[in-house]
Parts: structure tokens; C-alpha cells; sequence
């Protein structure tokens, strides 16, 4: 159907931004909901998306994104505090009655059963329940044309090097970005980047995640955190500096899931990998997480040395580890240097590693994840029962260097960046000719990684 005159009119007003709420914020079974609208093309206007936890992209039509973004704006006006029933009635009611001003042919019934529907398909769509609801995710490729920023902006707050010294509490064999141009610029104040945060928003991203470098060097990660509430929050971390106490203050400043990075449960492979003695620092982070009730994950970059994923998944499990994911090696940074490139797998090495990886996690209740496009094929990841890791550069997620520049992701640090996020204009940067060919790139599905193509030698192995 075409876009009638109230719908265009409402989405001039009201389609300008992410509309956001949490369900059940308290948990367990917490619901975070963000409404990605669409845009106009040629006239008309496509499908919103429906981001659930951070994770599933739903297309929503655009009725029910109009009836969507009223139920929200309702319910956030009760933010902070649990809904009565009788509010709970009363902010349905209200949101029929300014639906009904869009669409006036249809029923305050029929309006009523289809926020019913939606709620429940959303929740089903969290707890990953069954959905009764026939929906349509929808892949990133697809939606390309309707976007107007990635999903997920990587905030690499932390610099590599300070004043000209190292500037991390483990010196990686395997780090991405050890030596890039962009990783050792001058660190952003907490003021700039609480602006570069206000302006993730403002342009419609709604999900970051706090990297580095080393993020937990920050004294002010916290305060940070804490003012990214509106999103989606993740920290990408080595886990040393997570003690009880730590993970209570990221529990209070809202953090929503960390991931710590793990190599080996043998510690002296661990501490090789990571350059310093850190092993038992990062597995108490490890523990203080969990026991903090912090949604974890574990990745683990494979190596040669480190083959023996299985145990460290056996180690994981005991710990009550339940979401893992590995990867193989980004050869940008200390990881295309010789040291590094000698430790790289093979593809063979890497398809049977994941073989007996996929085994013992999907027997043991854990769930895993392969991240590195090129190294696994769709036919081969189907057959394990995974899904294919593909670029998203420049389309699903994209990154912000220690300086504010804008990257295409958070590996891509040697070329020239796209702009800066506080002095450039967001739209020149997202429409700009770099930024449009990687995102074209990315939206066909490419299962390869372009650092690889360009820069690696590991996909030539066989």
C-alpha cells in the first residue's frame, strides 16, 4: 500500500529518532526494545526494525510502527518504576486513541489484540521461546537501503599508547590494534566523549560497546557507562580489573553484557598470548562477573597455540560459563607481524577445532559463535548448525577511534578515517563514497574479512 497523507505526515514528526523502552527492567526476563524508523524512499516509507536485547532485527510495517511508537512513548512516561494494572489499561487505551486518529477505520479491539501480539512476540523473541507470530527477520543486506547509521558503534575509549608509552595491562601477541595510526591518538576528555554518546543517539544508533585498547584503563568508564543508559551497553574487556567490587559499580551503571577475552585455561599459553603474567587475574574477572549476575561472554582467538579449545570450553562450563564465541586471528596490528602470522591455523585446523567446539557446547547447554567472515563457509556453518559470520563494516556496526574519528570498524585503523564524529556532519560521513562502497560490501553478505583480502596472508593457507 501506498503511504497515505496521515502517514507521512506522522512520520515527519515522530520518525526522527530511536524509540526505546525496557520491559521488566528489574529482570529476570528484562526486554530492551529499540524501534529503528524508516526512511523515506522515492516517496514511501519502508519497514522500521525492531531491535530485541541487541540482537534480533524484526521488520515492523508501518502501521505497527506508528501503533509501536505510541504503546512506547506511553510507557516510557511510567519510566522508573513498576506499571499497576490499571495503568497498564490505561496506557493501551491511550495508545488506541491516538492510533485510531492515523488509522480511524480501524477497531480499538483489533488495536488492542494487535499491542497484545506485538509484546508477546517480542518476549518470545528474548527468551528465545517458540514465536507463534509469522515474522520475517530480516538481513542486514536487505535493509541496507533504509539505514541511517549501523546498529552498533564501538566507542574505543581507551588509546594504546599514552604520551608515547604503552598504555594496556597486557601487551597481546595477537592485538588488532598494536601499532595503528589510529590507536595511539590522544584520548578524548569524559566530557567529549559523553557528546560523541549524546550524538549516537541523536543519529539513531542504538547499541555501543566500550573497547579499547584496554577500556578499564578509563577512570571514568563507569560515569560513561552510566550515561549511555538509552542504549544497548557492552564491554569488551581482558578481564583483569573485574573484581567484586568492579562488576558491582557496572552492574549499577546499568552495563547490559561484557565479554572477556580468554585464550587458554592453561595458564602458561594464556600468559604467552597475552604477554603478561595476567592468567588468574582475568579468570577471578571471570568468576567476579558471574557471580555479579553480568550477561558473559568469553571469546577466544585461536591459535596454534591454543588448539585445544575443548578443554578450555570443559574449564568454561565448570566456571558456569553459558555464551562463548571464538574467532580467527585479524591480521592487522602486532597480529600481521611474523610473530603472530607463524601462530595462525590453517582452515582445515580451524573447521575441525570448531567441529569438536560445536559438539561440546551444543551437548553441555552452551551456546557458540564463530566471528571471523572468511575462515568458514555458509555450507560448512550450516551443516555445524552455527550461523556464518559476515563483514558488517560500515553497516551493521562501525567505530569511533580515541581521537573521535570514524572508522569502518574497530580492526580498521591504518587508512584514513571517514571524518570525525564531533566536527563532521554524521550524514556526509554515512553517505560519503568510502563509507557507501564498504556498506555495499558488507550488504551482500560477504563471508570475507577486506583486512584479510588486502592486508592477510592467513586465507591463502590450505
Amino acid at each position: 500500500m501506498r503511504t497515505t497523507k496521515k502517514e507521512r505526515a506522522y512520520a515527519m514528526e515522530h520518525f526522527n529518532e530511536v524509540h526505546h523502552t525496557t520491559l521488566n527492567p528489574e529482570g529476570p526476563g528484562v526486554v530492551r526494545i529499540h524501534l529503528v524508523p524508516p526512511v523515506l524512499v522515492d516517496g514511501e516509507l519502508g519497514d522500521s526494525v525492531a531491535i530485541i536485547n541487541g540482537q534480533d532485527v524484526i521488520p515492523v510495517s508501518r502501521s505497527w510502527s506508528i501503533l509501536l511508537t505510541e504503546f512506547i512513548e506511553e510507557v516510557n512516561k511510567h519510566a522508573g518504576r513498576e506499571i499497576s494494572d490499571e495503568e497498564a489499561a490505561q496506557v493501551v487505551a491511550t495508545t488506541c486513541e491516538k492510533v485510531k486518529k492515523i488509522y480511524p477505520l480501524v477497531s480499538k479491539k483489533r488495536l488492542q489484540k494487535d499491542i497484545q501480539t506485538i509484546m508477546e512476540t517480542f518476549k518470545h523473541i528474548a527468551y528465545g521461546e517458540p514465536v507463534e507470530e509469522p515474522i520475517a527477520y530480516l538481513s542486514m543486506g536487505d535493509y541496507a537501503p533504509y539505514m541511517r547509521a549501523p546498529h552498533r558503534m564501538d566507542l574505543m575509549v581507551s588509546a594504546m599508547t599514552v604520551d608515547g608509552k604503552w598504555h594496556c595491562n597486557q601487551n597481546c601477541v595477537h592485538c588488532y590494534a598494536a601499532g595503528q595510526n589510529q590507536s595511539s591518538e590522544k584520548e578524548l576528555s569524559t566530557k567529549e566523549w559523553k557528546a560523541i554518546i549524546d550524538k549516537c543517539r541523536e543519529v539513531g544508533i542504538p547499541q555501543v560497546t566500550f573497547t579499547g585498547g584496554e577500556p578499564t584503563m578509563r577512570e571514568d568508564l563507569f560515569e560513561l557507562i552510566d550515561h549511555a543508559k538509552w542504549f544497548i551497553t557492552r564491554l569488551n574487556t581482558n578481564g583483569i580489573k573485574l573484581t567484586k567490587e568492579y562488576c558491582e559499580k557496572l552492574k549499577k551503571a546499568s552495563l547490559d553484557s561484557a565479554q572477556i577475552t580468554f585464550y587458554s585455561c592453561d595458564e602458561e599459553i594464556h600468559n604467552q598470548l597475552v604477554g603478561a603474567p595476567k592468567y588468574q587475574d582475568t579468570v577471578a574477572g571471570i568468576e567476579n562477573a558471574l557471580a555479579a549476575g553480568i550477561n558473559l561472554s568469553i571469546n577466544t582467538p585461536l591459535c596454534t597455540l591454543n588448539r585445544d579449545y575443548k578443554k578450555t570450553l570443559e574449564f568454561l562450563h565448570d566456571k558456569g560459563v553459558l555464551y562463548v564465541t571464538c574467532s580467527g586471528l585479524i591480521t592487522t596490528g602486532n597480529a600481521a607481524k611474523e610473530a603472530s602470522e607463524n601462530l595462525q591455523l590453517t582452515l582445515p585446523e580451524i573447521r575441525e577445532i570448531l567441529k569438536e567446539a560445536v559438539t561440546f557446547c551444543f551437548s553441555h547447554g552452551m551456546e557458540i559463535s564463530f566471528t571471523s567472515p572468511g575462515w568458514v563457509d555458509d555450507k560448512f556453518c550450516k551443516e555445524l548448525g552455527i550461523t556464518t559470520p559476515n563483514c558488517g563494516a560500515c553497516l551493521s556496526n562501525m567505530a569511533i577511534t580515541p581521537g573521535g574519528n570514524v572508522v569502518p570498524c574497530q580492526s580498521w585503523l591504518n587508512d584514513a578515517p571517514l571524518g570525525n564524529f564531533l566536527k563532521d556532519d554524521w550524514d556526509k560521513i554515512w553517505n560519503s563514497d568510502v563509507c557507501k562502497t564498504r556498506r555495499a560490501y558488507s550488504a551482500m553478505l560477504r563471508s570475507e574479512c577486506p583486512l584479510r583480502i588486502v592486508r592477510g596472508k592467513a586465507g591463502d593457507r590450505s
